[in-house]
């Protein structure tokens, strides 16, 4: 089970952490925000109700498995999750078979080099955008369509999208092409979509058990539902954010202590930064909030960002993500018994070492009146994954009622690709 500790907010000065008495005031409050929210129709925290799209998926993935290569081309939300799912669950320096590679840019590099390890043959790609008219997304799959077109393919062999499940330029070619199409949810938005198809079907390549993943967001979906303030997390960190955000902690920073979750600090980036920032509030007043996020990994960023969190600006909420088991215990070993300077590292375990940093980490912003909390998770597999995606997803819903501001649109990226349509013109 994943637990928050947020105990560490108690131990600073008033001014720069929480009491329990601000807490207290919120603590009859759920059912009113969950009610908000509910009232909004997302479908983020019901995506495990997809029975026939998962089935679907898994059946795709097998018929599929001649495949080699999967390309996944998409931006953003459409590429984030995924990438985190496969440093989460594939081997840190070898590549599996299938190799899954996601191009989430545009720069001109990226298809020069690809180039140099696909047969195209044994490639299928994943083309990714709910719009169905994302810029870069479609120019991603027009540059590999004339590839699989001048290689004398079949486009229908080598293609999949995932797109609206009704509109949209991909949807009208996934009909003309006869192409296989799996449907983004009409109430799901791009940074929601990782327990959609979007994440689902490269997963399913990966061998990544994606019943297990919806599983676990299942669970957490029954917490962020819970009127209880006692037992729903999501609840608990949107207050935690809100708050600190009015003592001017308006900096996040995600701290996994965790390699293969570095990734995850990178999805949650998208998700705080677009849906918090927001010039207007829902009764379109002008009011300019967000939250700046920041992602950083123990112990490596103790070692180049820590010294500006410990005794820079009185402006960050620091969130820790802590693996209590790694499912391994390698021993550190004494080559220099003779040495007393070595002492302190005899006989423990890299384990050891990493959970004592991030404790000793911990305990050194609290002392310096830096806020910090610590969600715990028992190991890294696909339920915890998924109730952690679930976590994150649902306290977004309700910091955006905190702020009384829309959390689901992006009117600023919106803005940047009409103007960039306007100018290709």
């Amino acid at each position: 089970m994943i637990t928050l500790d947020y105990k560490n907010l108690f131990q600073i000065s008033e001014k720069h952490g929480l009491t329990e008495k601000e807490l207290e005031k919120y603590k009859n409050s759920t059912p009113q925000y969950l009610k908000n929210i509910k009232s909004l129709n997302q479908g983020f925290y019901k995506v495990f109700s997809e029975n026939n799209t998962i089935k679907d998926i898994q059946k795709f993935a097998q018929e599929k498995n001649k495949f080699k290569d999967i390309v996944v081309l998409g931006i953003g939300g459409s590429a984030l999750g995924t990438i985190c799912l496969k440093k989460a669950f594939s081997h840190l320096f070898q590549e599996r078979t299938p190799r899954v590679h996601i191009l989430d840019n545009i720069d001109p590099t990226i298809f020069a080099e690809i180039e140099d390890i696909l047969n195209y043959e044994k490639t299928l790609f994943i083309v990714v955008t709910k719009s169905g008219e994302t810029p870069e997304t479609l120019s991603q799959y027009f540059y590999f369509y004339k590839k699989i077109k001048e290689k004398k393919l079949a486009p229908q062999e080598h293609f999949v999208f995932i797109t609206d499940p009704t509109q949209g330029l991909l949807r009208k070619i996934s009909i003309e092409e006869n192409i296989t199409t799996f449907p983004v949810p009409m109430n799901i938005g791009g940074r929601f979509s990782v327990l959609t198809a979007v994440g689902l079907l490269p997963a399913a390549f990966m061998g990544i058990d994606i019943e297990k993943l919806l599983i676990g967001a299942e669970k957490m979906a029954r917490n962020f539902l819970n009127e209880d303030f006692e037992q729903n997390l999501p609840f608990q960190i949107a207050l935690i954010q809100y708050l600190l955000a009015q003592k001017g902690k308006n900096i996040t920073v995600m701290m996994p202590y965790a390699q293969k979750l570095y990734s995850f600090a990178d999805w949650y980036c998208q998700l705080l930064a677009e849906s918090i920032g927001k010039k207007l509030n829902n009764d379109k007043k002008e009011i300019f909030v967000g939250l700046t996020p920041v992602k950083s990994l123990g112990v490596t960023d103790q070692h180049s960002q820590l010294q500006l969190y410990n005794e820079g600006p009185f402006d960050k909420l620091i969130i820790f993500l802590e693996v209590e088991n790694f499912g391994q215990e390698i021993t550190i070993p004494n080559v220099y018994p003779e040495k007393k300077e070595f002492q302190f590292l005899k006989n423990i375990s890299f384990k050891k070492l990493l959970q004592t940093e991030k404790k000793a980490t911990e305990q050194a912003l609290t002392k310096n009146n830096r806020p910090n909390i610590t969600i715990k998770i028992p190991e890294l597999n696909e339920e915890n994954l998924g109730s952690l995606f679930m976590l994150f997803e649902a306290s977004i819903a309700f910091l955006g009622e905190f702020f009384n501001i829309n959390a689901f649109d992006q009117p600023g990226v919106e803005l940047g690709k009409i103007l960039t349509k306007e100018m290709l013109k």
